[in-house]
């Protein structure tokens, strides 16, 4: 049997012992010593660590099995091991989050089947290198999850469909809801600690960053990049709502394969993945939306408010997608073969955030406001130029709607409508009597326009919020 040395830089980690293939001396064998530096190899009188599973910033993780069971039971030991150039603060800080999960996992982990158990935590004090030293080691042993993270099935199998998305969603929120419901909130979840079972339970893991509400709710500084919200980032309080943020960060880059620094767009502070991900369920994309929003007080207030909505979706009669997309040349998807053949068949358009409706309103103002000025100064206030107008009007909204003009294309058509009004000789010979030559009067009237429209989408969007709360 082989043995792997927990000692952090031993040159020779693993160590051969044949004897311990015989049951009867493994299970009564006092300890076993690394050849290489001495260090014992048996944690606990118990944990036979086997292989290195990682090792991180503030620690490391082993597959380990323990010898006080019939079966020999697999386990993970994790191992205390902070950085050498930490200052004082920073290592405390760092024992408290390694001695958080240990507590985190003894409270949560032994009372949920999707949160590993947790079975030992322990210091161990031994001789070190240096003659007259001792080195002091801290270990947490917990259960194995046999299985792949949420990231080992994006790399292995390619991005997941809205259907996949939406069952890893529900399975975790449905963990979140306990872990939240006990006062406490994850801090870290990202794709790497969502693991999927191979009997297909997917567990929540590591919980090494998890604060107990009720101990004050505010950020350590330690987080994932780009899964983060804001408030944590910032050393502010946290919320339920800050879990659900991170989450909705893991969907998305389940849905499209980018990491979130390539989806977020940090000049409008806001993030932009729909383009990334075409085929996404419209009301999934909507609810991953809100789940995003930069203020904890616009998001969903709860595990349990989203998967309420989840389960509103999952009712209404619109088309789900397949279970997940491979990415390199896919076979038909079965939602097509299923569908008659037709070329007319919509394909799905990704629903509008906040700020892309506001922006689209102001455009259409905006441009509203010009073709009315150069309709009125070519054909006066007469029936024919408010049709028209209408008619222009209902395409330009009916190309937004179905994103075939959108960002750039918006002030391209703008600044082009606005050079036909002030630089072609017959519109300017018409609007120069009307308006007088001032640039100043016509950008005021256009840009009233698109105040006013954008007034009228933001009632518009109230209203319609207020209706969809009381239905």
């Amino acid at each position: 049997m082989d043995l792997y040395c927990t000692r952090p830089g031993c040159p020779k980690p693993v160590n051969c012992f044949a004897d311990l293939d015989a049951a009867a001396t493994l299970k009564t064998v006092s300890q076993k010593y690394c050849t290489s530096c001495g260090m014992p190899l048996i944690l606990a009188d118990r944990y036979l660590p086997a292989q290195l599973l990682g090792q991180g910033g503030f620690g490391a993780a082993f597959l380990a099995c323990d010898r006080h069971t019939p079966a020999l039971r697999h386990c993970v030991v994790k191992q205390f091991l902070p950085s050498a150039n930490l200052s004082p603060t920073q290592l405390q800080t760092a024992q408290t989050l390694f001695e958080r999960e240990a507590q985190a996992l003894d409270e949560l982990g032994n009372a949920h089947p999707q949160i590993p158990d947790l079975f030992a935590f322990f210091e161990l004090t031994v001789p070190a290198w240096q003659p007259g030293k001792q080195d002091r080691f801290f270990y947490l042993v917990q259960e194995y999850i046999d299985g792949q993270t949420m990231e080992q099935e994006l790399n292995q199998n390619g991005i997941f469909s809205s259907e996949a998305v939406m069952d890893v969603l529900r399975e975790i929120l449905v963990v979140l809801k306990f872990v939240h419901d006990k006062g406490a909130i994850h801090r870290d979840i990202k794709p790497t600690n969502i693991m999927r079972h191979r009997n297909g339970l997917i567990y929540l893991l590591d919980f090494g960053a998890v604060r107990q509400v009720t101990k004050g709710g505010k950020s350590t500084g330690i987080f994932s990049e780009g899964y983060a919200p804001p408030e944590q980032i910032n050393g502010s309080e946290v919320y339920p709502s800050s879990d659900l943020y991170a989450l909705a960060v893991t969907c998305i880059l389940l849905l499209t394969g980018k990491q979130p620094t390539d989806l977020y767009d940090s000049y409008n502070n806001s993030w932009r993945w729909h383009h990334d991900a075409p085929t996404v369920n419209p009301a999934l994309a909507e609810v991953l939306d809100r789940m995003l929003q930069n203020s904890p007080s616009a998001r969903f207030q709860s595990a349990d408010a989203v998967l309420t909505e989840l389960t509103r979706i999952q009712r209404s009669p619109q088309r789900r997608l397949g279970r997940r997309s491979p990415r390199i040349t896919p076979p038909p998807a079965p939602t097509v073969t299923t569908l008659p053949a037709s070329s007319s068949t919509p394909r799905a358009i990704a629903p509008f955030s906040l700020p892309e409706l506001l922006l689209e309103a102001g455009f259409t103002g905006f441009e509203g406001g010009l073709l009315a000025i150069a309709l009125v100064s070519v054909l006066g206030t007469t029936f024919i130029s408010a049709s028209f107008w209408v008619v222009v009007l209902g395409v330009l909204i009916l190309a937004q709607s179905r994103r075939i003009i959108e960002r750039t294309d918006l002030v391209i058509l703008a600044g082009f409508t606005l050079t036909l009004i002030l630089f072609i000789p017959p519109l300017r010979a018409a609007v120069v009597p009307l308006l007088g030559n001032g640039l100043i009067t016509i950008l005021a009237i256009a840009g009233c326009m698109g105040l006013i429209a954008i007034a009228v989408t933001i009632l518009f969007r109230l209203i319609y919020l207020v209706v969809r709360r009381w239905l």
